[in-house]
């Protein structure tokens, strides 16, 4: 062991123990296993590009509950998989060929165009499963899935084809929100919402029989193309006699009518509006409710159809701007009010959403209003953190039909064929057999289903249904689902959804909903008011704790290329090794909303894996003399001293705590009691404790051995504490231990020792039973209590010191002062190793009345502590005090002549001669304090 080396390098490990570990099948599930079922279905990366830093926090996370529950005896099953991501994925390889070839999508065959997606997608899927891998997921490769495989498009079919035939899926002309850029219907949570500074504009619509007009506010005027009534609320008393009246529409000359409805806010704008059913939700439903015709005016990239003169072919902003140019030079516009409007836009392609009529594929949401409420009420699936319980029933409460197609290619194909006036369903491989027969004169739908749609289904289907399968049985409902919480809604919901209506059961008993990462943006004001986002080097100095100038400002923003605080999990795992990664991500997920993640972190966690590395290292190199023999005898209670007890009792205390954080989810408090146990108490008390006995400076060879047993224990707990959210040191750690002691035989004998050679029987630490509390007895509080005051004892003595500037390498006395029957006095006395062992005193020296000499004290308990000053600070400290003598006595000679000069006295003012008077007075007394402290030393 002597050749370990001094520093941790994760290069030269964790590449060999992944390989290890997948070589060996530990990942592997076994439906039918007797062990307990534990289950997770990764929520699938977009096959879009590499991961990011969320994706590194979300498979963190589920490694570390995956080993956890392997380590415990649970049948750990984690399904890995990527989703095709319909819109994406088609964007970027669409965005890709029209660089190489200078085509478009519709260039191509759609065939031949599909054929590059897939090309894409094995692409971009080997390097997502490689990044997996760095980051140390130990999933079942061997049930690896994709969201458009075959299996889950028979899957994807079969649950198309059930709710079609119950009419929960239906066809119709609705309004959707419209992507003009993707040209493609989005969902409502596919459409983010920002609000931005526009207009209201008041418009004149003269009355058809020519007696006035009536004023419209709206904030689109260029939809007023398509307005089919004007509408004002029944009982606004300022448009009774309007109702049922005709006016002219603006810009057409087509007369609509004035209508009734209950909806308008007579307050907005003049208290009328136009009413556009075919391009506004409201106005939609307003439509339905008045039988208005619906007149679409854009075409599906945006821009104004044919038929509409001047206007058409233009943009939207440009129909806008060229709409208003015209009712002003009309004398139609009557005021123009700033307005801030709430704009909805495409959460992929950033594009301004267009309320658009189409024909579209929709789920009827109604029917599981009702059993989505119920799911959570009744806890079937618990929301972790519960805060998010309100926010889903209020999503729940307002639900609208789901709009499942969209105008793509890339996608699970709908199922439906039209022909010779029939709709034909279809769940089977291939065409319907009606169309195999004659395919003359039929056609499949053009549009693919919503990305969401399979990815509902994943929970399941991934499992092996429709088909009944053992995995099924053992692994359905799973266990957890991990995922950030921006994706309740779009995924989590759908998933409880599906899985009631086709399993009758939840996808899973509970639901992690982590926060957001957030990085640390910089920008600097220029000369002209502007701003810039720093990048690079420039940012990075100021990330590592450089001070910022006044022209520089910083804010925790989203992840963002353009602000330049995106942090590449790679980059972080060649810097700083994967488990530094790892317990970074783990630490700092609060179950807040928002998680900021400082950079600083991976440097301080690349150095608790040096000390996990350097404490282990210090264990093997005092092992001298330890046999496997003698290991497994046991330890020697009645050996114990004070800080063994203490050691056992704390360590069995962090494994409750840690088990029970893991349990709660509480990431971030299993990674901080993890750190502080193996950092403060293992190696900054007991290892320290425990040199002397080591070294044989002190203590019998009996206790030696007993402090190595107990150091072997303590380090397998450890390891083995660590090893779900540090793998790869962890591994490295228990083989060496292993290697240390490669045959013991069990003996009847303590629970640790019975604990350490099960443990040490597993072939590697992902397969070693996790540590349990095995010793009740020995969480002991008033043996934590007893040595709580020691370790207040032992910072009191640090502070003096560190008040006195004494450096750690000069040792010094310990004067203890009281009376001699108190019990800090018995305490103190009865544990004077402890006490000398950590910290660097000399002596410990008892008084019941406090020593005369120069140094500094404080009080523990009854008790004065007093530390003097040492020996080498002496001359120093003497040196010093000649030099005041000298400067004051110059002092004090210059001002007792200023003051026996008549003349001076005469003309200065009373005030000044007493000032002078009194800081002689200072002077002398200071000296007398100076001349007091030299004959001390």
């Amino acid at each position: 062991m002597s050749s370990l080396p001094t520093a941790y390098d994760p290069s030269q490990v964790e590449e060999k123990w992944y390989a290890f570990w997948e070589t060996k099948g530990y990942f592997r599930a076994d439906p039918t296993s007797a062990k307990p079922p534990f289950c997770i279905v990764i929520p699938p990366p977009n096959v879009t590009g590499v991961l990011h830093m969320g994706h590194a926090l979300v498979d963190t996370l589920q490694d570390i509950l995956i080993r956890w529950k392997r380590m415990q005896g649970f049948e750990a099953l984690w399904v890995p998989g990527t989703d095709h991501a319909g819109i994406a994925t088609q964007t970027v390889v669409e965005r890709n060929l029209y660089i190489k070839t200078g085509k478009k999508r519709k260039d191509f065959e759609r065939e031949t165009f599909l054929q590059e997606v897939w090309h894409w997608k094995e692409q971009c899927e080997t390097q997502i499963l490689g990044q997996l891998r760095k980051l140390g997921c130990s999933c079942d490769w061997s049930r690896l899935r994709f969201t458009m495989d075959e299996a889950n498009n028979r899957a994807v079919r079969t649950v198309f084809k059930k709710m079609f035939d119950e009419g929960l899926i239906y066809r119709g002309d609705y309004l959707v929100n419209w992507d003009p850029v993707a040209q493609t219907a989005l969902s409502d949570d596919e459409v983010e919402h920002e609000e931005k500074p526009s207009f209201l504009w008041h418009i004149r619509y003269p009355l058809a029989d020519g007696s006035g007009h009536l004023t419209v506010a709206t904030t689109r005027p260029e939809t007023m193309l398509g307005d089919t009534a004007v509408a004002v609320h029944p009982t606004d008393p300022r448009y009774q006699g309007y109702v049922g009246k005709q006016v002219k529409l603006p810009l057409t000359e087509r007369l609509i009518p004035v209508i009734a409805d209950p909806f308008v806010d007579p307050a907005f704008g003049s208290g009328a509006v136009k009413i556009t059913p075919a391009h506004d939700f409201n106005d939609f439903e307003m439509g339905q409710r008045h039988h208005l015709p619906m007149i679409n005016v854009l075409t599906p990239d945006g821009k104004i159809q044919d038929g509409y003169g001047v206007f058409s072919h233009l943009s939207v902003d440009e129909a806008r701007m060229a709409v208003v140019h015209e009712l002003t030079q009309r004398g139609l516009l009557e005021r123009i009010d700033p307005h801030l409007l709430r704009v909805g836009v495409s959460y992929r392609s950033k594009a301004v959403i267009q309320p658009y009529l189409s024909k579209q594929w929709f789920v009827r949401m109604s029917h599981f209003k009702k059993e989505l409420i119920a799911a959570v009420k009744e806890k079937r699936v618990t929301l972790i953190p519960p805060h998010w319980e309100q926010t889903y029933f209020h999503w729940i409460e307002n639900l609208r039909d789901w709009c499942i197609s969209r105008q793509l290619w890339w996608g699970h194909r709908i199922p439906i064929w039209y022909g010779h006036g029939k709709t034909i369903c279809f769940d089977g491989i291939g065409v319907p057999p009606e169309v195999a027969k004659d395919p003359t004169g039929w056609m499949q739908d053009s549009d693919v289903l919503d990305t969401w749609f399979s990815s509902a289904l994943w929970p399941f289907s991934v499992l092996g249904w429709p088909e009944k399968t053992e995995e099924l049985k053992k692994f359905y409902p799973t266990s957890v689902l991990v995922t950030a919480h921006d994706i309740l809604f779009f995924w989590v919901a759908r998933m409880i959804l599906m899985g009631e209506y086709v399993q009758h059961a939840p996808p899973f008993k509970e639901a992690f909903l982590h926060g957001l990462i957030y990085g640390k943006s910089y920008w600097k004001k220029n000369a002209d008011g502007s701003t810039t986002y720093l990048m690079g080097a420039e940012k990075s100095q100021y990330d590592l704790g450089a001070p910022q100038p006044n022209n520089v400002e910083s804010k925790w923003e989203k992840m963002s290329k353009t602000k330049g605080n995106i942090i590449d999990p790679l980059e972080i795992i060649e810097e700083y090794g994967t488990d530094a990664l790892r317990i970074a991500l783990c630490s700092s997920v609060t179950q807040a909303r928002q998680i900021d993640l400082d950079k600083r972190r991976f440097e301080e966690f690349k150095n608790f894996a040096n000390k996990i590395w350097n404490g282990a290292r210090f264990v093997f190199l005092n092992l001298e003399g330890l046999s496997s023999q003698e290991l497994a005898c046991g330890i020697d209670r009645d050996l114990l001293t004070l800080e063994d007890r203490w050691i056992l009792s704390t360590l069995n205390r962090t494994i409750q705590e840690i088990t029970q954080t893991l349990s709660d989810y509480a990431f971030d408090k299993s990674a901080t009691r993890a750190y502080e146990f193996f950092w403060n108490d293992l190696c900054a008390v007991y290892l320290e404790t425990a040199k002397p006995v080591l070294f044989g400076k002190s203590g019998t060879p009996s206790l030696r051995t007993n402090k190595q047993k107990i150091l072997v224990m303590l380090l397998l707990a450890s390891v083995r504490l660590l090893h779900p959210i540090t793998p790869f040191i962890t591994e490295e750690l228990f083989s060496l231990l292993r290697a240390q002691f490669p045959v013991l035989i069990a003996l009847p004998s303590d629970p640790y020792t019975q604990d350490l050679i099960t443990a040490l029987k597993a072939p590697a630490c992902i397969v070693a039973p996790y540590p349990t509390v095995l010793s009740p007895k020995d969480i002991d509080i008033e043996i934590e209590h007893v040595f709580m005051k020691i370790q207040d004892l032992i910072r009191l003595v640090r502070n003096i010191r560190t008040e006195m500037q004494i450096p750690p390498s000069e040792k010094t006395d310990l004067y203890l002062s009281g009376a001699a029957q108190s019990s800090e006095w018995r305490l103190a006395n009865d544990h004077q190793a402890i006490i000398l062992a950590l910290t660097p005193t000399a002596t410990l020296v008892f008084s019941e009345k406090p020593p005369e000499l120069l140094g500094s004290s404080a009080l523990w308990g009854s008790l004065k502590l007093t530390i003097p000053i040492p020996a080498s600070f002496k001359a120093k400290e003497k040196s010093r005090l000649e030099k005041e003598r000298e400067k004051l006595q110059k002092l004090q000679e210059g001002t007792r002549e200023k003051l026996a000069n008549q003349e001076f006295r005469a003309k200065a003012p009373p005030a000044v001669v007493e000032k002078l008077e009194a800081a002689l007075n200072q002077t002398m007394l200071q000296l007398e304090d100076i001349i007091q402290k030299m004959k001390t030393l």
